[in-house]
C-alpha cells in the first residue's frame, strides 16, 4: 500500500503537525474481557483506524488524484469479525512471525516447546494466544501507541518481553515503529504487521 513506511522513535518526532487523533469505543470482549477502543489518525491525505485488539489496523483511507477517498485495506466494521477465525487482517503478529520446525528451539542449551498449530511445523506468530489475539494498552496520545507485556512462558517462549507499537501520520505517509525491550532471558523475536489491501498483501 503506497504511503506506508517504517519510522524510528514514533511520538517523539516533531514532523506530524497536520495529524489529529480521536478515540472511541469499538466493542466489548466476551465474558468481561475488557473494552476494545478505536483510535483514528487523520491528516489531509490519509485516515487510519487502529483498534487495541491485536493492535490492528482496521481501515486505511487514501485520496486519489481527484481527491476521492477510498479504504484500501480489508477489515471488519465490528469487533466480532476480528474475534472469529480470519486471515489476521491488519494485526501485529508475534512473538515470531514465521515457522519454527516442530515447535521447538534451544536457547543457551535449554529446549523450549511452543504451542503447535500446524504439524510438523508451527506458525508461531499465528498461534492460540498470539499478539493478534490480546488487548493492547494505550501508551501515548500525540500519536497512536500501544504496548503489552508478553509474560515469561507465553506460548512456550522464555523471558518476559515488553513491546511498543507506534503509528503516526506525516501528511500522506503512515509511519510505523516497533520497539522490543529485550527480556532477561534470550528469546526469539520477529514481529510484523500484515495489511491485506484490495489488490495485494503488504507488510509494514
Amino acid at each position: 500500500v503506497s504511503g506506508i513506511r517504517g519510522a524510528g522513535s514514533g511520538c517523539t518526532r516533531q514532523t506530524f503537525p497536520m495529524a489529529s487523533v480521536t478515540r472511541a469505543v469499538f466493542g466489548e470482549l466476551p465474558s468481561g474481557g475488557g473494552t476494545v477502543e478505536k483510535f483514528q489518525l487523520q491528516s489531509d491525505l490519509l485516515r487510519v483506524d487502529i483498534i487495541s485488539w491485536g493492535c490492528t489496523i482496521t481501515a486505511l483511507e487514501v485520496k486519489d488524484r481527484q481527491g476521492r477517498a477510498s479504504d484500501v485495506v480489508l477489515g471488519f466494521a465490528e469487533l466480532e469479525g476480528y474475534l472469529q477465525k480470519q486471515p489476521y487482517f491488519g494485526a501485529v503478529i508475534g512473538r515470531v512471525a514465521n515457522r519454527i520446525a516442530k515447535g521447538t528451539f534451544k536457547v543457551d542449551g535449554k529446549e523450549y516447546h511452543l504451542a503447535i498449530t500446524r504439524n510438523p511445523t508451527v506458525c508461531t506468530g499465528r498461534s492460540q494466544q498470539g499478539f493478534d489475539k490480546v488487548l493492547w494498552t494505550l501508551g501515548a496520545v500525540k500519536c497512536v501507541q500501544f504496548s503489552r507485556i508478553s509474560p515469561d512462558g507465553e506460548e512456550g517462549y522464555p523471558g518476559e518481553l515488553k513491546v511498543w507499537v507506534t503509528y503516526t501520520l506525516d501528511g500522506g505517509e503512515l509511519h510505523s515503529a516497533t520497539t522490543e525491550h529485550k527480556p532477561v532471558q534470550a528469546t526469539p523475536v520477529n514481529l510484523t504487521t500484515i495489511l491485506t489491501s484490495t489488490w495485494q498483501a503488504t507488510r509494514i
